[in-house]
């Protein structure tokens, strides 16, 4: 008797994690996707994809160089998960940072990969079509990082032209503005100054990454430090008062404007 209930009970198992398999996962994460899954999301509607794309640089000593990585994926989720229409593809983490030889912008500093422009651009005008195959009708592009803007537009444009309207890439200037300008504004009003926000690896950039992966930044070692700067990769800036409360103000402004631009962008299509 106590065999057979063991037995009965190993079948029920079975079946439950069976079912539970056989359940597509709840994520906007194209990667954890299986390609039928994928398939039937497109043709219930998820015919958005965002793209996020980082870069892997420098951003200081107190900064892990994955920053702009770590913060397009987290970013994209959110906007994806708001949409309700949108999956997310792999981020993009190899992207044009400077010259090699000799060695410019942020190649100067260990850790960065730098991808030349052609190759870049050629590489996003590839994914793109590639989900344009698959029945997407709207390629965003999410850009994390100043220095390749003009790229994502030049791309943007050139598919817009070959699709003629059956697709359409996207690239919401909402998205950097509300993470750079934007944000220091929100700063600013709040009686931090210039100095202190910087461009790059100061108060702000410190700040968003605390919010999104506080284990990437070195918190401790920049409150305890001396002030830092270009020589160190910190441009224009001073992160020793950077905190997660202040980068979530910033997470919370790029997720809103940014969805309530694709919302109007991607109506109808």
């Amino acid at each position: 008797m106590h065999s057979r209930l063991l037995v009965l009970l190993g079948g029920l198992l079975l079946l439950a994690s069976g079912a539970t398999f056989a359940q597509a996962p709840h994520t906007v994460l194209l990667e954890d996707l299986t390609w039928t899954e994928i398939r039937d999301q497109v043709q219930a509607g998820k015919t958005t994809i965002i793209i996020p794309i980082g870069g892997t640089e420098q951003s200081g000593p107190g900064i892990a160089v994955g920053k702009h990585n770590a913060r397009a994926a987290f970013l994209s989720k959110k906007i994806a998960e708001r949409l309700g229409n949108a999956l997310v593809a792999p981020v993009v983490a190899y992207v044009p940072e400077g010259g090699v030889a000799p060695p410019s912008s942020h190649m100067r500093f260990p850790g960065t990969i730098t991808v030349p422009d052609a190759v870049f651009e050629q590489m996003l005008e590839s994914a793109a079509q590639s989900f344009a195959v698959h029945g997407f009708r709207n390629v965003v592009f999410l850009g994390d990082h100043g220095g390749y803007q003009k790229d994502l537009d030049r791309v943007a444009a050139k598919l817009n032209k070959a699709w003629a309207g059956k697709a359409r890439a996207i690239v919401p200037p909402e998205y950097y503005a509300s993470s750079s300008e934007g944000y220091a504004q929100q700063l600013r009003q709040r009686g931090y100054r210039d100095d202190e926000i910087g461009t790059h690896a100061g108060l702000a950039d410190t700040s968003l990454q605390l919010a999104v992966a506080p284990q990437m930044v070195r918190l401790d070692q920049l409150q305890h430090g001396p002030r830092l700067g270009q020589a160190d990769g910190v441009y224009g800036g001073d992160p020793r008062r950077s905190s997660a409360d202040l980068g979530q103000l910033g997470i919370d402004a790029i997720v809103l404007h940014t969805v309530d631009a694709l919302k109007k962008d991607t109506q109808g299509h």
